[in-house]
């Protein structure tokens, strides 16, 4: 983005151009000074959160491409996401795990084992049939589809450069992200993690918060750091569980909070009043994907996988 004001300066657009993803704002670098008086952006003006950008945030998205469970979230932030308060300039769907899907495939056996591994199997091959996909939902909002063999790819690094977004939300996203990916965007990147933060780290902490008899969910929005999990809270939501539930229910349950949780967020980053809390990382856990024992343990509880 320049930094600098154009020369003459332009004259300070309406109130409602400069909320227009396409008006002035989002061409020249409008923002809202401290003093609540509209100006083009000028250098040492990424002094953020203090300074508030005008105009949609620009927003690339990182996931994986679950057509099951994460596609939830998708299905209400695509339809939730005004256009004045960010626009996704791309979306970059890896691949499961970041894994081959034969590897998937003997991991889904080992913890649903034979019967729901069949049954998921089916519900992906009618997703898969119908293009009922997370590509399809963003293809249908006319969002681009940034491919790479990883988001650390210098190649695909020197791309996001060059696309200059505001931010990354990674949603499910399967690889770590580097320090390079983490320093890109403007405002940094934030994930969407279905666990209280730090004590449910890790992967899959809906089962493991049913698992450990929570009463409730906890859905959080946090910045990304080089530590996994370890970034500042940014919001949380809650998702009442049962005393005998479905991981199935919970996790798209979840997915939906999360999409509108993160919809909020973004609305108060642009608006440049939303601060971070730091995490308490005496209190931190970290879980692994469950194992079988782990799963046997889920069940003896009452709770059921599908």
């Amino acid at each position: 983005m320049t930094r600098a004001a154009p020369h003459p300066a332009p004259s300070v657009p309406d109130a409602e151009a400069l909320f227009d993803p396409d008006g002035p704002g989002a061409e020249t670098g409008w923002i809202v000074d401290r003093a609540g008086a509209a100006r083009p952006m000028v250098d040492g003006d990424e002094d953020w959160p203090r300074l508030r950008p005008v105009g949609a945030l620009r927003v690339l998205v990182v996931t994986e491409d679950d057509p099951l469970y994460v596609i939830e979230f998708f299905r209400v932030f695509f339809d939730a996401l005004p256009p004045r308060t960010a626009q996704v300039i791309g979306i970059t769907v890896d691949r499961a795990f970041h894994e081959p899907i034969l590897r998937t495939l003997r991991r889904m056996l080992r913890f649903y084992g034979p019967w729901d591994t069949l049954r998921l199997g089916l519900r992906w091959l009618r997703a898969r049939l119908t293009g009922d996909t997370i590509a399809g939902l963003a293809r249908a909002r006319g969002v681009a589809q940034i491919e790479t063999p990883s988001v650390n790819d210098p190649a695909y690094l020197a791309r996001l450069r060059a696309m200059r977004p505001d931010l990354i939300l990674s949603v499910a996203g399967p690889e770590i992200f580097s320090a390079e990916l983490l320093s890109i965007p403007r405002l940094g990147c934030i994930n969407v993690h279905t666990g209280r933060l730090p004590e449910y780290r890790g992967m899959l902490p809906s089962f493991w918060q049913l698992l450990r008899g929570e009463r409730e969910a906890t859905i959080t929005v946090h910045r990304m750091v080089e530590a996994l999990d370890a970034g500042e809270v940014l919001a949380t939501a809650e998702f009442a569980l049962h005393r005998r539930d479905s991981l199935d229910r919970v996790i798209r349950g979840t997915k939906r909070v999360g999409a509108r949780l993160m919809v909020e967020v973004l609305e108060r980053l642009r608006e440049g009043r939303l601060e971070g809390r730091p995490l308490d990382m005496t209190r931190a856990r970290y879980f692994r994907f469950p194992q079988a024992e782990d799963v046997g343990a889920f069940r003896s509880r009452g709770h059921r996988l599908l």
